[in-house]
């Protein structure tokens, strides 16, 4: 049973900064094969995509909404993937979730489908 739990969250003011975390179990980076990346969703919003990785890590993409403030990673060894948020906008407000993705042109990020394990993720809230 493949099960993702994201921690890290917080409240925070704006212009702080955050380190989020994703670490699933009963499957590993390297057993999927895919991309993994961070999505949001504000409320009243659909959940967007924001950042993506490789699977061997080699290249990021990252939304213009989060561009030169977030940066992914992600540690093979430890099988988790990190999100540090930097400069952090009230409008950053969400809560997060990571999930295998995919990217076309934009970058437009996307979840691989179909996917069924999406975790609770971790609540953000940036106040000014």
């Amino acid at each position: 049973q493949v099960q993702v739990v994201e921690s890290g969250g917080d409240s925070v003011q704006a212009g702080e900064s955050l380190r989020l975390t994703c670490t699933p179990s009963g499957l590993t980076f390297k057993e999927s094969g895919m991309a993994w990346g961070w999505y949001r969703q504000a409320p009243g919003n659909e959940r967007e995509g924001i950042s993506c990785i490789t699977w061997s890590g080699g290249r990021t993409w990252y939304t213009d909404s989060i561009k030169d403030r977030f940066t992914l990673s992600k540690d093979d060894v430890k099988n988790t993937l990190y999100l540090q948020m930097n400069s952090l906008k009230v409008e950053d407000t969400a809560r997060y979730f990571c999930a295998p993705c995919t990217v076309v042109s934009g970058p437009t990020i996307l979840p691989v489908r179909p996917w069924k394990y999406w975790g609770q993720g971790t609540q953000v809230t940036v106040s000014s």
